[in-house]
C-alpha cells in the first residue's frame, strides 16, 4: 500500500535492500507498515503487508532507551547477545572490532535483530565473528544520539581539559553517573567488555586501538551539524574520551550493572 513518492530528509535504510536512502533522494513509504524503500526496490517488495507489530519489533533507529528492557540493568538484548557471542568465541581473534565484517552480512543481521525485537535469533550461525562485531558497532552508530549523549557535552571537558588526573577522574565519574540510566548501564556493560578484549593477548587490541575504533562510534561531535573540518578535529578528542573511560577501574563500571553482570555475559 505505497504512497506517492516522498523526499528523504534524514538518511534511512531501505526496508528491502538495506542500503541507505540518501538525503534528498526520492523514496516510497507504505501507509500500513511504514516500510521505506528505494523506488527501484518497489518490485521486490511483497504486494501484501500488515501493520508492523510495534510492541515486538524495535525501531530501525532510535535513542538507546527505545531498545532497553524495563528492569535493570538497562542494557538492550541486542548488545548483550553480540557481546556474549564475541566473548564466547572471539577473544582469540586478532584485530577484534578493527577488522571489518562483510558489509552485506552486517546489514542483514542487524536488520534481522531489529525486526525480531526481544526474541533474537541465535548469532552462533554467523560464521565470521567480525560480522557480529560489525553488527554491534553499526547498531551503536545508528542511534539517534550517541551512547554517551547528553549530558556528554560535559564529558570531553572532564576527559580532556582537566590537567590534574585525579580531578579529571572525579569529573568523569560524575558525568557518567548523570547519563540517562539506559545509556549509563550500557556504557558500563560495554566498557567491561572492551576491557576484557584489551586484556586478551591474541586480540592485539589495547586501549589505544579500541579507543580509535570506538571514539567516533560512542562520542558525539562538538556541534549538531559538524563540517568535514570539525569532524576531523573531533576525532582525536573522541578517541581520548574513550581512552579515559577505559582507564576507569572495573569496580566503577560494575557498580552500575551490579551482580547481574555475571548473568549477562560469561566471565
Amino acid at each position: 500500500d505505497p504512497v506517492p513518492l516522498l523526499q528523504v530528509i534524514r538518511p534511512e535504510p531501505c526496508g528491502v535492500c538495506g542500503s541507505r536512502i540518501r538525503f534528498g533522494k526520492t523514496a516510497i513509504k507504505c501507509c500500513q507498515c511504514h516500510l521505506l524503500l528505494h523506488t527501484k526496490c518497489r518490485e521486490q517488495c511483497p504486494s501484501l503487508c500488515a501493520p508492523r507489530p510495534h510492541h515486538h519489533a524495535w525501531p530501525r533507529e532510535g535513542v538507546l532507551a527505545d531498545f532497553a528492557p524495563s528492569t535493570p540493568p538497562l542494557v538492550p538484548a541486542l548488545v548483550v547477545q553480540c557481546v556474549t557471542e564475541v566473548e564466547t568465541r572471539g577473544l582469540t581473534e586478532t584485530g577484534l572490532y578493527r577488522v571489518p565484517g562483510t558489509e552485506q552480512l552486517v546489514r542483514e543481521w542487524k536488520r534481522k535483530l531489529l525486526r525480531a525485537g526481544g526474541a533474537l535469533p541465535a548469532l552462533s550461525s554467523v560464521t565470521d565473528i567480525h560480522v557480529v562485531c560489525g553488527v554491534l558497532k553499526d547498531f551503536l552508530r545508528g542511534l539517534k544520539e550517541p551512547l554517551t549523549a547528553s549530558p556528554l557535552t560535559l564529558l570531553p571537558d572532564a576527559a580532556t581539559d582537566i590537567p590534574d588526573e585525579a580531578a579529571s577522574d572525579t569529573a568523569l565519574r560524575h558525568v557518567v553517573s548523570k547519563l540517562p540510566p539506559a545509556n549509563r548501564d550500557t556504557l558500563a556493560f560495554l566498557m567491561l567488555h572492551l576491557l576484557r578484549v584489551s586484556h586478551s593477548p591474541d586480540c592485539k587490541m589495547d586501549v589505544f586501538n579500541l579507543s580509535r575504533v570506538f571514539g567516533p562510534t560512542l562520542v558525539g561531535h562538538s556541534s549538531a551539524n559538524p563540517t568535514p573540518v570539525a569532524i576531523m578535529e573531533d576525532t582525536p578528542r573522541q578517541c581520548k574520551v574513550v581512552a579515559r573511560l577505559l582507564s576507569l577501574p572495573h569496580s566503577f563500571w560494575r557498580g552500575f550493572v551490579g551482580t547481574e553482570q555475571e548473568n549477562l555475559v560469561p566471565m
